[in-house]
């Protein structure tokens, strides 16, 4: 099928939504001054997007329609096959945008080296058009990367690109009984987080680094500084701040998922039991009472276009 049509996604800049909270650039300027802010490094950053944003679409129109889409409109957004999608922003973006494309290529580029890591952003906007071009005509090079599945008994899924979170939309513990490895027992905790290989450098590598912390303040220099790394079709739970009650467990608080071994837990919670992927918390799954979510590796792969 022909490609005929370039979608950009890109995020709202700092400064964008610091003038959505306060109305206008001079307000925003006032209060972040007046709070001994550096206002300039938000305008610097809006205006090195913004450049590179244009230059991008002013190469783009010399070879293909192209249309922007903000990430909140992401969820609703119809992506179809005849089109090619071009990320633009940090690399959190990419994962915000992989899980709604399904199969079509997606390339993503770094519009400021100095202030994003790139990660997953190989492109830039001088050398992002060939790109554009490879997959028109079918001839881009790709790497496949594997999404996380949440599946609710109900029929309803949400896919995940770095990490899903389980457990509850506040600061309360989440109450849930647990199921992995033919071990079965009841929780109480801060929730779960599922990762991705992508996502080891993300939320989870937190958790390892909170770990190691841990352990050099109970006895100097007694941890060693860990990563956590995955197959390229394994998944990793943790179970953030698991309590021992005489009625909840802590033995099952981690472990790895893959297409031989799920893990399914039943919400235990009347209300506010949450599911969201990649801290997208707008576009979730409710998780309460009555619903059983089963976490695995999902059929579905990204494809991110590499040079």
């Amino acid at each position: 099928m022909a490609i005929e049509y370039a979608i950009i996604i890109k995020n709202k800049t700092r400064l964008e939504l610091l003038v959505e909270r306060f109305n206008t650039v001079a307000q925003a300027r006032f209060y972040i001054e007046h709070s001994g802010g550096d206002f300039s490094d938000y305008e610097a950053e809006h205006e090195m997007f913004h450049q590179s944003l244009s230059s991008m679409q002013r190469q783009l129109s010399n070879i293909i329609k192209n249309k922007i889409v903000d990430r909140v409109f992401l969820p609703s957004f119809l992506f179809n096959d005849k089109q090619v999608v071009i990320v633009v922003g940090q690399d959190g973006l990419v994962a915000n945008t992989a899980k709604y494309v399904n199969n079509i290529p997606i390339i993503a580029v770094n519009p400021d080296e100095k202030r994003y890591d790139g990660v997953l952003l190989p492109f830039k906007p001088t050398n992002f058009l060939p790109q554009v071009e490879k997959v028109i005509a079918k001839t881009h090079t790709t790497k496949s990367v594997i999404l996380a599945e949440a599946r609710l008994n109900d029929g309803q899924r949400l896919l995940a690109f770095n990490d899903l979170f389980i457990g509850v939309n506040s600061h309360v513990s989440a109450r849930y009984k647990i199921l992995y490895n033919k071990n079965n027992e009841e929780h109480s905790s801060s929730g779960i987080i599922v990762s991705t290989p992508s996502g080891t450098t993300g939320w989870l590598s937190s958790i390892f680094n909170m770990i190691y912390s841990i352990g050099n303040m109970i006895e100097k220099n007694s941890a060693k500084r860990m990563q956590p790394k995955l197959k390229n079709e394994q998944l990793m739970f943790i179970v953030r701040e698991p309590f021992l009650s005489k009625k909840t467990q802590i033995n099952v608080c981690g472990g790895i998922i893959n297409k031989a071994q799920e893990l399914v837990l039943e919400s235990l919670m009347p209300s506010n039991g949450i599911i969201f992927s990649d801290g997208v918390e707008a576009d979730f799954l409710n998780f309460n009472a009555g619903t059983i979510v089963t976490i695995g590796v999902a059929k579905e792969k990204v494809q991110l276009v590499i040079a």
